[in-house]
């Protein structure tokens, strides 16, 4: 439900509620709808939370008494043993009332659109969507809604707003992620807290050294504020904006909503005076616009300074609820007759009757005095301009009677609005947690980084050799069978890398790795014989059937599960077995501040941590970067843990090695030795 001012259709404003008393800030300054997540399953575990189910049921009687709705976020990445539970949290947002989830998982996406299908699902902005066109294959699959990655320039919004046969929300303040949407693993490979299961430990915030030792932050972005654009961002047609921050303080949203609402009902950006209590309310040295304007250099980057800290201190404490509803009261005093008031908002409406008028022998009650009365609604929810009072004769009345038929009125109104809001009775269907069918072929596959890592020696080993499709299409490259598509493709970059894929096919290669379902729209008419990345993140028997009924032959597991979770998989996937993977792609290119301009297409850059650990940092399609792991993955001498998780394919990642490097991996594993140097195990 959209609000209108002037004529003019307005989004959604969706807050962030990480707590009960921020979930009564965001009521209290306007939001229309907020976000907020249950016991499990969603991205800000440490934040308070609704973990109950009376504490969700409460959490949406309210927002719902003023009008705002509640979508419950299960966002995370999930395993196989878990979709039991994540199922049960879903019934448990759908008792309470919720009107819709907000999912990242497809696998799971399927099974609650068959197990509640009344109940709207949101696509999360971990998929990482940053087209329109995949709206119609979220629409089959169940979903009303995507969340836009936070990377979108304002031109290619309003394109996929234009695009999309379902609704699209976007973010427009908060916290930044200098990762792709959906694509960091920095957190849980290096530090143990995935931030696809909601415990990301914010390595992004860290100092690096420069190339001088100095302590430098080149992952450290500025909060989005997209406040100055509030007139482009209504006439884009986006249905939601998404204000960031479950983690924030009650006065955080309260403050944010509370200026999004202002300039939203008066269709106009902020001036300086509102960007300052912004601000205030929290920044990292200022806010960044650069991905919406595309301007992506060091002016994005930013920290929490001690001044920031201390400007975050002076805004005003939020002291609860004190918005009012606006009532209609009607009364009418008659003599020897009980006093009748009627009370009504929107559609509902009491009429309750108090004590007799007397006629009056000397000073009767004046209507003013009766609307005076009825009008003190104090610390009722409501507020009323002048009462509609009608008096038969002269009469006289006591003004205790007056006071209680007001509250009985407005005790009254108040049950029939919560009696209105009662969730209808919630059937969960059960389903059947689908299994991959047949047997998988056990092959082989590996992704080179460079043309000269794809050897004669690799090309025996290997079932499938994948070079970037940039590489394929560019060079001869005769022992490349397969190409992989860029990680992150705009509408805007559609022309070239179809381009590219026609010349791929024309070559003769004929496997393609994809690593997002927003680009499967534009392989529609190619021939290609589709592969999942880990990128999709699948991590479940779920997601691993609903991503071949999108016409993925195989998909490649979680970069993140241990080989117990691979065993839950019971085979029929694929796996990394070898290889730096990367733990950051990245929008804005950092190579110049990690090692130069000159480093950047020869692998020799690298970002060093506080500890004098290396991450390398290789340049990607578009001019990206992907951060890579400092240590390789290595199971060369496990082969027997490997046969154990069923695994049917193994994959290997060759990114920084060289080409010898890359035979003496292929011989480590023919032989089952250990490789000579530290490695991570899965």
């Amino acid at each position: 439900m959209f609000k209108t001012t002037n004529n003019r259709s307005l989004p959604e404003l969706l807050s962030p509620a990480g707590s009960p008393d921020a979930l009564r800030a965001a009521i209290d300054a306007g939001a229309d709808a907020v976000y907020l997540g249950g016991g499990s399953f969603h991205a800000r575990m440490n934040a308070d939370n609704f973990g109950t189910q009376q504490a969700l049921t409460d959490a949406v009687s309210l927002a719902h008494f003023w009008g705002v709705k509640v979508y419950v976020t299960l966002n995370t990445m999930v395993y196989d043993r878990e979709l039991d539970a994540a199922l049960a949290q879903a019934e448990q947002a759908a008792r309470a009332g919720a009107d819709g989830l907000i999912v990242a998982d497809v696998g799971l996406g399927a099974l609650l659109h068959k197990a509640l299908p009344e109940l709207p699902l949101h696509a999360s902005t971990q998929m990482s969507v940053h087209r329109g066109d995949v709206g119609e294959l979220l629409a089959r699959a169940g979903f009303s809604r995507m969340v836009l990655a936070r990377e979108m320039p304002a031109d290619q919004i309003a394109l996929a707003v234009k695009e999309s046969p379902i609704e699209i929300e976007a973010f427009v303040h908060g916290a930044l992620c200098v990762s792709q949407s959906g694509q960091c693993l920095f957190s849980s490979l290096v530090g143990g807290r995935s931030g696809n299961r909601g415990e990301c430990a914010q390595p992004c915030r860290l100092p690096f050294k420069d190339r001088k030792g100095r302590d430098h932050y080149p992952l450290s972005l500025k909060d989005l504020s997209l406040a100055r654009y509030v007139p482009e961002i209504i006439d884009s047609g986006v249905a939601s904006l998404k204000i960031e921050g479950r983690m924030k303080s009650p006065e955080y949203v309260y403050t944010v909503t509370r200026i999004w609402r202002e300039l939203l009902d008066a269709g106009k950006g902020a001036d300086e005076v509102q960007m300052l209590e912004l601000g205030k309310a929290f920044s990292r040295s200022g806010f960044t616009d650069g991905y919406y304007r595309r301007r992506k250099d060091e002016g994005m980057l930013g920290v929490r300074s001690a001044q920031d800290k201390m400007a975050s201190g002076e805004i005003q404490k939020f002291k609860g609820i004190q918005r009012k509803i606006p009532i209609e009261l009607s009364a009418c005093l008659e003599a020897d007759q009980p006093m009748t008031l009627q009370a009504r908002a929107g559609e509902h409406t009491v009429c309750v009757q108090g004590a007799c008028p007397e006629a009056a022998h000397t000073r009767p009650i004046t209507a003013e005095q009766v609307q005076a009365s009825l009008g003190k609604l104090g610390a009722t929810p409501f507020v009323t301009s002048a009462p509609e009072v009608q008096i038969k004769g002269e009469v006289m009345v006591a003004a205790s009677a007056l006071n209680a038929l007001r509250r009985e009125a407005a005790e009254s109104l108040e049950s029939a609005i919560k009696a209105s809001l009662v969730p209808a009775p919630v059937v969960r269907r059960e389903v059947a947690k689908p299994r991959p069918e047949g047997v998988r072929d056990s092959v082989r596959t590996a992704r080179f980084l460079y043309a000269h890592q794809l050897t004669e020696a690799a090309a025996a080993y290997f079932d499938i050799r994948y070079l970037p499709l940039e590489v394929v299409a560019s060079s001869e490259v005769p022992l490349c069978n397969g190409a992989l598509l860029p990680p992150v493709i705009f509408p805007e970059d559609t022309g070239n890398v179809c381009a590219m894929l026609k010349k791929a096919q024309n070559k003769g290669v004929r496997h393609l790795m994809v690593g997002n379902i927003g680009h499967l729209p534009m392989l529609e008419g190619f021939d290609f014989v589709l592969h999942g990345d880990y990128r999709l993140n699948a991590a479940n028997h779920a997601t691993v059937c609903e991503l071949e009924r999108y016409g993925f032959a195989d998909v490649i597991a979680s970069a993140e599960m241990s080989t117990a979770q691979l065993r839950d998989l019971g085979g029929n996937t694929a796996a990394i077995v070898y290889g730096r993977v990367p733990l950051m792609t990245l929008e804005r290119c950092i190579n110049k501040q990690a090692g130069g301009c000159e480093a950047c297409s020869g692998g020799k850059a690298q970002l060093v941590d506080r500890k004098g650990v290396k991450f390398p940092v290789v340049r990607e399609y578009g001019h990206r970067n992907l951060v890579l792991n400092s240590l390789p993955t290595g199971m060369s001498d496990k082969q027997s843990v490997l046969g154990a998780c069923g695994i049917t394919s193994q994959h290997f990642l060759f990114t920084v090695e060289s080409a010898d490097e890359v035979e003496r991996v292929i011989l480590a594993y023919r032989k089952g030795t250990a490789l000579p140097y530290p490695v991570r195990r899965i």
